[in-house]
């Protein structure tokens, strides 16, 4: 029984160390209805059904919400899709995507905070977006062994601009035919960008890893646990040398 204490304890220490959410993982957009101004749309996770609203008030080219052209491929093998990576396990769903074609402001909010999101572009190859967060680019179509997307191959690069007094525009633009996804990391309620240029058309989804409650749990620093697991250890001997 002493010695069991013991193990339970060193158990509970490595469950509370243990407690973040697979990264790889993404919950997909899944769209549901629109106008040429609107779309609406949910995140279902394992935990929480969480509203989308996307805002465009130039108007949008069309609205996909599972049916029609699979311009993601999503039937490829994960491992050569233009869209996923070490951090991106699942492509997007097929035929749910928003195609743009004017140039302006466009705003994604949430119902509530989402973790890690990733934004899976389409053809972008007369067009960049400019983004007010910061992003990494995850993969691209035809780049580090990935194949080509549903419009062919083509490079995405990071550009930033720094406007001054906390203004900083952070723009992802390319050349030849761009399929990829970016991730933008850590707690979000909302993501605005603008399309740099009116072009018929290119498009996108989003996916997160989760809601942030979920994704971010509360884990303790390490040097809690370094005391706690020494005072548990300082328990058991004590007690299995009674």
């Amino acid at each position: 029984m002493k010695f069991k204490l013991f193990n339970i304890a060193l158990v509970g220490l490595t469950l509370s160390i243990s407690t973040v959410a697979n990264a790889g993982v993404i919950y997909w957009a899944d769209w549901k209805s629109g106008t040429s101004t609107e779309v609406l749309g949910e995140f279902v996770t394992n935990t929480s059904t969480i509203d989308i609203t996307y805002t465009n008030p130039q108007g949008i080219a069309f609205l996909q919400t599972g049916t029609g052209t699979d311009y993601f491929r999503s039937f490829q093998d994960p491992s050569i899709s233009p869209y996923t990576s070490s951090e991106v396990d699942n492509t997007p769903t097929a035929s749910e995507m928003i195609g743009l074609k004017n140039a302006g402001n466009q705003t994604l909010s949430f119902s509530e905070s989402v973790a890690n999101i990733v934004f899976s572009y389409v053809s972008l190859n007369g067009n960049g977006y400019s983004f007010d967060q910061d992003f990494d680019i995850l993969s691209v179509g035809g780049v580090d062994g990935k194949a080509a997307g549903y419009w062919g191959s083509g490079t995405s690069y990071k550009n930033v601009i720094d406007h001054g007094n906390g203004d900083i525009e952070y723009q992802l633009l390319g050349t030849g035919e761009p399929h990829g996804t970016i991730q933008f990391k850590g707690a979000f309620d909302n993501v605005s960008w603008n399309s740099l240029s009116s072009e018929n058309w290119n498009g996108f989804t989003v996916g997160v890893q989760g809601a942030s409650k979920d994704v971010f749990t509360s884990v303790p620093e390490p040097s809690t646990l370094a005391i706690f697991a020494l005072g548990i250890m300082g328990l058991a001997s004590r007690r299995f040398n009674k």
